[in-house]
């Protein structure tokens, strides 16, 4: 078995020149999407969450014409002989009780994503842009998704907007059928410790993915995944745990470091401890955290991690550690070639080589997890106290 490196959920800026997924950057396209992932952050496998939009299938199409991407047998396509790129759809549905959530559903090739593009149209209003709301329900999407021979996964399971158990049920059982399910998401602001506090969870492989909205993001959170070789069949029998395959560690940030953690007031700022009232004196502005939801909702005091589950390693982006500025980020790059290698091989004494004493000991730090976190929350990420 090999292992392999894989950002499962990338979304696209535009293509074509239009809007693909509208809160992305304009420099997020697809071109410039493989690009950094294959070469700036060292990735092996991606999954394009707005391949089955219509300008980037078009865009994709363009690619595998010019000899770019190559149809990979076993499913997916290899851009330049070194990364696995999966087409997926992100798909907004109204939930049982209220609310909306996000699901990610990945296609083998070409063929079968755009078919599933065509049912879109008949359920969406325009599939040109990416998370739109389908006007069907969850089971269907799945049926629809697994038809196509793809994979059907919960994104962001957590989070206080569009995640199944943040926004919507307390339970996945509300919403759909668990045996539906291929994979669930955990989003920014959670890890396997938090989820393992619900129990019906067990049988499920958690992926750890950036939702990157900018080439920045890219593989902030990623997977190493065990596999004999590139191709979608393998990605399905990791998720699936089967014949040896599967998810050998989970990379994420840290949960302070995400946006949602905890519950804070948007007016204020302040954070908001449970049956308290902020500086406002009002709950109209709180933005519920995944921390406090899954207090709320977990049926396990302590976490309960089922055999198959693997580690979850924490860490920081590398342009998220105070002191690497675009000089020393250059200077790293050119030292290490791809920001996963600097996590993989980097230690003090090179660092310090690379970018000086200061900023060199600072990254080492940020490596080995000597830092305190202020945390996140109401949309506001968390910061790093030295």
């Amino acid at each position: 078995m090999n292992a392999f490196d894989a950002d499962f959920h990338i979304h696209v800026g535009r293509a074509l020149g239009k809007p693909v997924k509208i809160a992305a950057g304009a420099s997020l396209t697809l071109d410039n999407l493989l690009h950094h992932a294959a070469y700036v952050k060292g990735l092996d496998v991606v999954t394009v969450i707005d391949g089955v939009c219509d300008n980037v299938l078009v865009e994709v199409e363009r690619l595998v014409s010019d000899g770019l991407l190559t149809p990979v047998a076993g499913g997916g396509l290899l851009f330049e002989d070194r990364l696995l790129v999966l087409l997926g759809a992100e798909v907004e549905l109204s939930g049982p009780l209220g609310g909306a959530a996000h699901f990610g559903c990945w296609f083998p090739d070409v063929e079968r994503a755009k078919d599933f593009n065509q049912w879109l149209k008949t359920v969406q209003k325009n599939t040109q842009l990416s998370s739109q709301r389908a006007y069907t329900d969850a089971t269907a999407l799945a049926a629809q998704t697994h038809e196509r021979d793809g994979l059907f996964i919960v994104h962001h399971a957590f989070t206080p907007f569009k995640g199944m158990l943040g926004n919507c049920v307390r339970r996945v059982g509300d919403f759909l059928d668990i045996h539906e399910v291929d994979a669930l998401e955990l989003g920014l602001s959670s890890d396997s410790a938090m989820a393992d506090r619900l129990s019906e969870l067990s049988e499920l492989t958690f992926v750890t993915n950036s939702d990157a909205h900018g080439v920045n993001n890219i593989a902030r959170e990623y997977n190493r995944v065990r596999m004999q070789d590139l191709n979608f069949t393998e990605v399905a029998s990791a998720l699936h745990r089967k014949a040896g395959r599967g998810i050998e560690a989970n990379f994420g940030l840290h949960p302070q470091q995400g946006k949602y953690y905890r519950t804070r007031c948007r007016v204020c700022d302040e954070l908001v401890a449970e049956n308290e009232a902020c500086r406002c004196a009002t709950d109209k502005h709180h933005v519920y955290g995944v921390k406090d939801r899954l207090d709320d909702i977990s049926d396990l005091v302590e976490p309960s991690h089922p055999s198959h589950r693997p580690p979850y390693i924490h860490h920081v982006p590398l342009r998220d550690i105070p002191g690497v500025g675009p000089s020393a980020y250059r200077k790293l790059l050119e030292a290490y070639g791809t920001e996963l290698a600097i996590a993989r091989t980097a230690d003090e004494s090179t660092l310090v080589d690379v970018v000086g004493d200061r900023v060199g000991c600072v990254i080492a730090r940020a490596l080995r997890g000597e830092f305190t976190w202020e945390a996140g929350g109401a949309g506001t990420y968390g910061k790093i106290i030295f």
